[in-house]
């Protein structure tokens, strides 16, 4: 379902998300309330929702969305504000499972190739990540009746994310949504391998940590450093979290109310300081370097790696060669591979690699291409990721 009171919005998502064969958009709304009524009547596996809307907005509608269809898969959209970042993480703690911001110009909405791939990837992931976990409604069935095969007319107001068994019709697609920019492993060229584990280092102790996320990442972070907290006083965080500028700021405030560590997005010429959580700005690398009186942030705008700008590559191969055998490295759910070459650099200097497991990650992309690759010492689900991390920051594996 896509949800937004400008019905030249609805149109432009709703012709990019059509555009792939895979994606039904069956309803759409104005408001909130609309969204509701038609919920009522049609199941839906994802809604992207519109933060400002006139009756009752996305923040107000959000929770009655979830109440209604208990493990709906809702993608908060907005325009990239300040107030309209910080709505989007408050949306988060509310039973968002995303966030994806809206082009400033209307024109860009379908023109714009990283917001297309974007949506579509997101809706994608987690129309399957509801299948995996069993919360994605028996489509064709809603209010007793049964839905048509075919989409609704989009005035009709729900998305669901159906592959198709019968051959598409060849569809005008957005040069925005390239196979290789989609969510899932398999989607993205990567060959299913066993995962095999390397051995922990002998007496390793983690003197730096660094946090590398992407789908799914802010409430994984949250869970994690939540968790953590005081254990990583006396060493220095760094985090990596694909996000556009303005809500790296917000995600940088709720980092540090989580974790009651001081956290701050990272400026050229830091100084890198134990007990502090270090976030990479939206649209800016973060590689941290060794200068004379002790390690310092740089940040740049070289071009995106992996699709991504920041990207978690530079940070890790910035910080393997100043922490070496002593940088423990966390890999959390995220699509794409980000993270793995700068893994590589990790464990070549005889750092450790952990990675979520795939039953508890949103999008197993990031983690399996660590995993798979076989880089990590270490594959866990996120409730058990914080207690290794502390073990490995006290000093033992």
């Amino acid at each position: 379902m896509v949800v937004d009171d400008s019905a030249v919005i609805r149109g432009l998502f709703i012709r990019v998300l059509e555009a792939d064969p895979e994606i039904r958009v069956v309803a759409s709304a104005a408001n909130g309330r609309i969204a509701l009524n038609q919920l009522k009547r049609q199941p839906v596996e994802v809604v992207v929702l519109d933060i400002e809307m006139p009756e009752m907005d996305g923040l107000t509608a959000l929770p009655e969305l979830v109440r209604a269809q208990p493990g709906l898969k809702v993608i908060m959209a907005s325009t990239l504000t300040r107030k309209n970042a910080a709505v989007s993480m408050e949306a988060l703690a509310k039973g968002a499972v995303d966030y994806i911001p809206k082009p400033s110009a209307t024109s860009e909405v379908y023109s714009n190739e990283g917001f297309s791939r974007e949506l579509l990837a997101k809706v994608k992931a987690h129309a399957d990540r509801g299948r995996r976990d069993g919360t994605a409604p028996a489509l064709g069935s809603g209010g007793g009746a049964a839905a048509p095969a075919a989409p609704v007319a989009a005035a009709s107001p729900t998305t669901a994310y159906r592959p198709r068994t019968e051959p598409a019709a060849p569809a005008a697609r957005p040069a925005a949504a390239p196979a290789t920019a989609a969510d899932l492993p398999q989607r993205l060229g990567l060959q299913r391998k066993p995962v095999v584990l390397r051995p922990f280092p002998p007496a390793f102790r983690a003197k730096a940590l660094a946090v590398g996320s992407s789908t799914g990442g802010p409430q994984a972070l949250f869970t994690l450093f939540g968790a953590l907290g005081p254990a990583l006083q006396r060493i220095p965080v760094f985090i990596t979290q694909h996000m556009p500028a303005t809500f790296t700021t917000i995600l940088a405030e709720h980092l540090a109310r989580a974790s009651g560590l001081p956290c701050v997005e990272a400026e050229d010429g830091m100084p890198v300081k134990a007990g502090r959580i270090h976030v990479a700005r939206g649209d800016w690398h973060m590689v941290p370097t060794e200068a004379a009186g002790g390690a310092v942030i740089r940040i740049n705008q070289d071009a995106p790696e992996n699709f991504c700008r920041p990207a978690v590559d530079p940070m890790l191969r910035g910080l393997a060669k100043i922490y070496g055998r002593n940088l423990l490295t966390v890999i959390l759910t995220g699509m794409g591979s980000d993270g793995q070459r700068g893994g590589e650099h990790v464990v070549q200097a005889g750092g450790v690699v952990m990675a979520q497991d795939e039953a508890s990650s949103v999008v197993w992309g990031m983690p399996g291409a660590a995993a798979q690759a076989g880089l990590c010492s270490a594959v866990l689900p996120l409730d058990r990721m914080a207690g290794e991390v502390r073990r490995l920051v006290d000093g033992g594996p």
